[in-house]
């Protein structure tokens, strides 16, 4: 069980924040024909599930989904998804991953990304912690958070609830 002091987010205001950030997606590509939603192995990919059933509710765009596989711990090796890049290329994609921590597997995922002709090129996360090894950024962020170095946030999607909590 976790501690209350330690939730960061309740299922109610995860919802809130993917929906907010889907109608975001929306409006900085209201007119592509089709955007590519490409989630992070793990958690990353769920939140990309959840974004594109709400963008699917509240959109007319075509959304292709894409896996993308980065181990975090060694990010120097090869980076694949689940789609061929000619699926993506000249087409507007928006990178996801569920925290953004120290930005390693984020900028690697963008490193990945510009070798291929794009678009329009995002990037969304549920949480954006504000300390990060590398210089990248969310362009959609659901919350920004202070926290120690030594403080580690976990996101559970489980079936019904999903909680964001610092361990």
């Amino acid at each position: 069980m976790i501690a209350e002091g330690n939730i960061i987010l309740d299922t109610v205001q995860i919802n809130q924040k993917i929906r907010r950030i889907a109608y975001q997606i929306y409006e900085s590509n209201s007119s592509e024909k089709e955007v590519i939603i490409a989630g992070v192995i793990g958690n990353g990919y769920v939140f990309a599930e959840k974004l594109v059933e709400i963008l699917n509710e509240i959109s007319t765009l075509k959304l292709t989904i894409c896996k993308v596989t980065i181990n975090k711990k060694k990010p120097l090796e090869p980076i694949t998804t689940s789609l061929n890049v000619a699926d993506y290329k000249n087409k507007s994609l928006v990178l996801v991953d569920d925290v953004l921590n120290s930005g390693t597997t984020l900028i690697y995922g963008v490193k990945h990304f510009l070798d291929v002709p794009l678009k329009r090129f995002k990037t969304a996360v549920l949480v954006n912690r504000n300390h990060k090894k590398y210089p990248v950024k969310a362009d959609f962020k659901g919350i920004s958070l202070s926290t120690s170095i030594k403080e580690h946030v976990q996101i559970d999607f489980l079936e019904n609830d999903s909680i964001a909590y610092l361990a």
